[in-house]
């Protein structure tokens, strides 16, 4: 098994433990996020078919839609930081008036 078939299925055992932790059963947590049954299914399973937008709904159903901004967020070049700190600070004359 490749390492993103298994981050998939641990995708899908958090998804189908925070529906159980709910209460709510296969159908209703399906409906709530506008998917068939089969589909959730599959997503907790960590299908690699099952569409991002199914994903990006059900963590918005889950309040959790801000753990989107989190894939794929933009890296702090630590560098770059330090070089922009170091760089001199352009000024610029004041304008003379005539």
């Amino acid at each position: 098994m490749s390492l993103v078939e298994q981050k998939l299925q641990n995708l899908g055992s958090r998804l189908r433990n925070e529906r159980l932790r709910r209460n709510e059963s296969q159908a209703v947590f399906a409906a709530r996020i506008g998917v068939s049954a089969p589909t959730l299914r599959k997503m907790e399973a960590g299908d690699s078919t099952v569409l991002i937008g199914h994903w990006a709904t059900a963590l918005d159903v889950l309040d959790r839609a801000g753990d989107i901004d989190v894939i794929l967020a933009e890296t702090e070049d630590l560098f770059a930081k330090y070089e922009k700190t170091k760089a001199p600070v352009r000024k610029r004359a004041s304008r003379r008036t005539p």
